[in-house]
């Protein structure tokens, strides 16, 4: 609810999302009644859900339930700069899988900044030669054993496209060790063998989740607005 410009961060976001005219419907899935209303009187869709979800896709399989619908993107309330061709990008990846073989698919972007690859806060991804996820950590992965050049190291980018039937299995299964340990949900999924396919992105899409983060989207902000 912290303003950014003249909106709050939530209404920016969802406002972003709805602009880009990719979804058949943007909805606010919250336990807020606070981000209800500044939602709901802007005009916007919010659907209130339960107050006792573990994660975030819990909240979502709630409120997906009962639409008929075969895909979900989860853009996060604190990602108001996330971008149309990344959206795009992991709508295609269901679009050309035809086996329905992929559970779930994510966003993922170079670290550029040692201080990000060794902070917990930024969660890391490795994947395999196909760009399948192969582990999610708050640690630095991959270790450098050699300490010669350094390895790539990429950020998980917390944008989530779900198959709708994997998003309910999801939430009817219990939380899995490594996920319990990293605090990562992404996890449980692989931990169940399911397929996360990540999509590279280079445009700038970062989290606000401290208020040193929202002055540096305050900055990004005014250097957009003044283009």
């Amino acid at each position: 609810m912290k303003q950014l410009g003249n909106k709050s961060v939530i209404l920016r976001t969802y406002q972003n999302v709805v602009s880009m005219g990719l979804f058949d419907e943007v909805v606010v899935a919250t336990d807020s009644d606070i981000i209800y209303k500044e939602i709901s009187n802007n005009g916007g869709y919010a659907l209130m859900t339960r107050n006792d979800h573990q994660c975030g896709s819990d909240r979502i399989a709630e409120a997906v339930s009962d639409m008929d619908t075969d895909l979900i993107i989860n853009v996060q309330g604190d990602e108001p700069f996330v971008d149309t061709a990344s959206l795009k990008q992991l709508i295609e990846v269901f679009k050309e899988d035809s086996d329905n073989e992929i559970a779930m698919a994510s966003l993922m972007t170079p670290i550029k900044e040692f201080d990000e690859v060794k902070n917990p806060s930024v969660v890391k991804v490795i994947v395999d030669l196909n760009d399948f996820a192969l582990y999610f950590s708050r640690f630095p992965i991959p270790f450098d054993r050699e300490n010669e050049q350094a390895p790539p190291y990429f950020k998980h980018v917390g944008v989530y496209a779900f198959r709708k039937q994997a998003l309910i299995e999801f939430s009817e299964q219990e939380m899995t060790p490594l996920e319990l340990a990293e605090k990562i949900e992404c996890i449980r999924y692989l931990e169940h063998g399911k397929k996360i396919k990540m999509v590279m992105t280079k445009n700038l899409n970062f989290e606000i989740d401290t208020p040193k983060d929202l002055e540096r989207a305050k900055t990004h902000l005014n250097q957009l607005n003044s283009k």
